[in-house]
């Protein structure tokens, strides 16, 4: 006689941090990627989800994938079925990418093959950043609100904590920021978690701006006192674009990269490394292309290629971006192109939003997201909504409120907003599609 064998309901011959990642999220709240399996077409999938919660540009869509088409990109010799140059960067695309960051970058010195390292997209370079600058336990500091996907590329297998930096009232973007940061570095080593490095996301996520260049100096000079690392996530950085809606007290602060500015006298240049990939400049996040770029840190740069196979481009992937970079008659027009559609979009979703009277942050030039707040039209609606003691407990109901709805945006409590009701909406899809959204959010709001 055969005993049966009980059916366990929980993960069995995990590690610790195995079944803490099997286990992580919600029943309620469906992941990114069940959205994105799911997602709604008025003719195809009306129950789908209605999605402005991914970071993803489809304004481009067509001319990116014309030019790939007619160019025949994907077309390459028996090369590419080997190891090629290594797993950290063929060295075409490396060269491609180094004039691309000394041209389009403005960088103050040139940028070299060999000083770039380059992955399969800026999550795995985070990821290799974060390995290679601090030992397990030690912090990296994250101003807030921030892209909620540094949490898990910074602390899930690099075993780095985030040290989140909080503003108050003053802005996050301004040279008054850098007292908040040290105060915030100082209580962290005091804590016993030591601070080894400083990451900023430039342009913002989710603010949709950029940081003036002498705010970046006064955080080099943070860095350079405390002999701490300074990391730019510069994945936006093509994607500014001239806001026409709202009023500007001053004219709003364009992109310079960390990589145009000379360091001498400012901070060891061995400390500074910046991040870019293809995923938001070229609205390609499936091409999976990112790059690693430490001009004065060569062990470093060793440190990121030593995990680089697990990380490793395609050679399709490398092919394309190679020859991307280098037609600099298609690069011209497709920022260009890009830019104003950007701000076309940001206008329409503009529009909408003050149609149903939604209320957002303005005064965005950069990337591809509106940072709007729901809490107070909930509020507006439901008194009764607002717990005492629990400030967010309202940014939980309208979430469940615009999921009732099939409607996906992330919640500001996931990128560490310090007031609660703020969503981060991304304008840059259809306008059928957005205005689809915005309806539902106000519908969701009654």
């Amino acid at each position: 006689m055969t005993s049966e064998i009980p059916i366990r309901t929980k993960p069995t011959g995990l590690s610790t941090r195995g079944a803490s990642a099997s286990e992580s999220g919600s029943n309620d709240i469906p992941t990114l990627w069940e959205v994105c399996a799911n997602l709604w077409d008025p003719n195809t999938n009306p129950e789908g989800y209605v999605s402005l919660g991914c970071a993803e540009n489809a304004l481009m869509h067509g001319e990116l994938r014309d030019f790939i088409n007619e160019k025949n990109l994907v077309d390459t010799n028996a090369r590419a079925f080997t190891y090629g140059d290594g797993p950290f960067g063929s060295i075409p695309v490396r060269k491609a990418l180094a004039k691309f960051f000394t041209e389009r970058f403005g960088a103050f010195t040139p940028v070299d093959a060999d000083q770039i390292v380059v992955t399969n997209g800026v999550t795995a370079s985070i990821e290799h950043v974060a390995w290679a600058l601090a030992n397990p336990g030690e912090g990296i500091l994250l101003g807030r609100p921030y892209y909620r996907a540094f949490l898990p590329d910074i602390t899930q297998r690099p075993n780095v904590n985030v040290v989140p930096v909080s503003f108050g009232d003053v802005n996050p973007l301004s040279t008054d920021c850098v007292r908040k940061y040290e105060e915030a570095l100082l209580e962290s080593n005091k804590q016993g978690v030591k601070v080894r490095a400083l990451m900023l996301c430039h342009p913002h996520n989710p603010l949709g701006r950029c940081y003036p260049r002498e705010t970046i100096i006064s955080l080099m000079k943070l860095c350079q006192k405390y002999q701490i690392h300074l990391v730019s996530d510069e994945i936006y950085s093509l994607t500014v674009w001239k806001n026409t809606v709202d009023h500007f007290e001053k004219e709003p602060v364009g992109f310079e990269s960390v990589l145009s500015i000379d360091l001498d006298g400012i901070i060891d240049p061995g400390l500074i490394h910046v991040l870019w990939g293809t995923s938001k400049d070229f609205g390609a996040n499936g091409i999976r292309l990112s790059a690693i770029i430490s001009q004065s840190n060569p062990r470093f740069l060793a440190a990121c290629r030593s995990p680089s196979l697990m990380s490793a481009p395609s050679s399709l992937a490398e092919n394309a971006v190679t020859h991307i970079l280098n037609d600099e008659k298609f690069l011209d027009f497709y920022i260009k192109t890009n830019q104003e559609r950007i701000s076309k979009a940001y206008a329409f979703a503009v529009k909408m939003l003050n149609q149903y009277d939604i209320p957002y942050a303005p005064n965005a030039n950069a990337a591809f997201f509106l940072f709007i707040n729901l809490s107070k039209k909930l509020q507006e609606k439901h008194p009764e909504s607002v717990v005492d003691g629990e400030p967010h407990a309202s940014t939980a109901l309208v979430y469940k409120l615009l999921l009732a709805k099939q409607v996906y945006v992330v919640s500001g409590d996931e990128a560490g907003a310090e007031e609660p009701g703020w969503f981060r909406l991304v304008f840059t899809q259809p306008e059928e599609l957005v205005e689809e959204c915005i309806k539902r959010i106000a519908e969701a709001m009654k």
